[in-house]
C-alpha cells in the first residue's frame, strides 16, 4: 500500500505541476494558451510519464534559446534544459525540473502553429477560447506510416548491415538492427494492431505476444553469427508484415531485394 501512495502522489505532482504552471501561464500576457498532451490524453500516466506541454505564445519564441529557458525556469526549478532536434522537433525544449526530479517537455508555437498537429491536447489554459475552438473545427492527424517510403530504404539497409558485419563493425550493425526495429517493425506491427505507430515506445504493453516475439529475436548480441542471425529474423518480420499490410499500389523494390539477398547469402555462408 506504501508503495502504491507513493505512485499516486508521484502522479498527482505531475498533474499539480502541470495546474501551476497554467495558473503561471495564465497570468503572463504573452502567453495565449497552455495544452498537455501525451499520456495524459489517455489518461494513461504512471510513476514514469513525462509532462508534455505544449505553450501557446503570441510572439514566436522557438528559436531563441534564451526566451525559451527563461518560461520553464518560471514553471519550477529548472535543472537544465534542451531543444529537441534529436527527435526532429527544434520548437521542443526537453526539460528536467527538480523537488521532486520530473522530465518535463514543452512545446513553444504560436495560435497559427496550432492548427497542425497529430493529437488534441488537453487545454489547462487559454484566453477567449482560442485552442479550443481550433480544436473543435480542425482535425488532428497522426502520421500515418509510409509504406513506399520503407520498402525504398530496406533492402539497402539489409545490404549494409550484411557489409558490416563481414568487416566485424558489429556496433555499426547493432545499432542498424535498432532502427530498422524502432523504424519498421515495431510501427508496422502497430497498424497491423490498429494502434497509432510509436515506434517502440510501450511495445512491451501495446503490441500483440507473438509480435512482442518477432521483436525479440531481431535483438542481436555482440558476435557476428548472432547479428546475421538478428539481420536473418529481422527479413523474414519484415516480410511477413509486408504481405499482411502493403497495399498492391505499393512499387516493391524486387531488384534490389534479390540482390541484397543474393549478397546476404553468400557472407551468411
Amino acid at each position: 500500500m506504501a508503495a502504491t501512495g507513493q505512485v499516486l502522489s508521484l502522479i498527482m505532482f505531475q498533474q499539480d505541476f502541470a495546474n501551476r504552471a497554467a495558473a503561471i501561464a495564465a497570468g503572463d500576457e504573452t502567453i495565449t494558451g497552455l495544452a498537455v498532451a501525451g499520456s495524459w490524453i489517455t489518461n494513461e500516466m504512471d510513476e514514469h510519464s513525462d509532462v508534455d506541454l505544449v505553450l501557446i505564445t503570441k510572439e514566436k519564441v522557438a528559436g531563441d534559446m534564451e526566451k525559451m529557458l527563461a518560461y520553464a525556469r518560471s514553471f519550477g526549478e529548472l535543472i537544465s534544459g534542451f531543444t529537441g532536434e534529436h527527435v526532429g522537433e527544434p520548437r521542443l525544449l526537453v526539460c528536467l525540473f527538480d523537488n521532486p526530479l520530473l522530465h518535463v517537455d514543452i512545446k513553444f508555437l504560436t495560435l497559427p502553429e496550432f492548427y497542425t498537429r497529430i493529437e488534441n491536447p488537453v487545454v489547462l489554459f487559454e484566453r477567449n477560447g482560442e485552442l479550443s475552438e481550433i480544436i473543435r473545427t480542425t482535425k488532428a492527424e497522426w502520421p500515418a506510416v509510409n509504406y513506399q517510403w520503407i520498402e525504398d530504404r530496406i533492402w539497402t539497409w539489409v545490404h549494409y548491415i550484411a557489409g558490416k558485419a563481414e568487416r566485424g563493425e558489429y556496433f555499426e550493425c547493432i545499432d542498424g538492427l535498432g532502427f530498422i526495429r524502432a523504424r519498421v517493425l515495431a510501427p508496422l506491427m502497430q497498424v497491423k494492431s490498429k494502434l497509432q505507430p510509436r515506434g517502440l515506445r510501450k511495445a512491451e504493453m501495446k503490441i500483440s505476444l507473438p509480435d512482442l516475439e518477432n521483436l525479440k529475436i531481431t535483438l542481436a548480441q555482440y558476435n557476428k553469427s548472432s547479428i546475421l542471425k538478428a539481420l536473418d529474423n529481422t527479413i523474414s518480420v519484415y516480410r511477413s508484415l509486408r504481405r499482411k499490410l502493403f497495399p498492391p499500389e505499393i512499387r516493391l523494390q524486387t531488384l534490389a531485394e534479390k540482390r541484397s539477398m543474393d549478397y546476404f547469402k553468400k557472407i551468411k555462408s
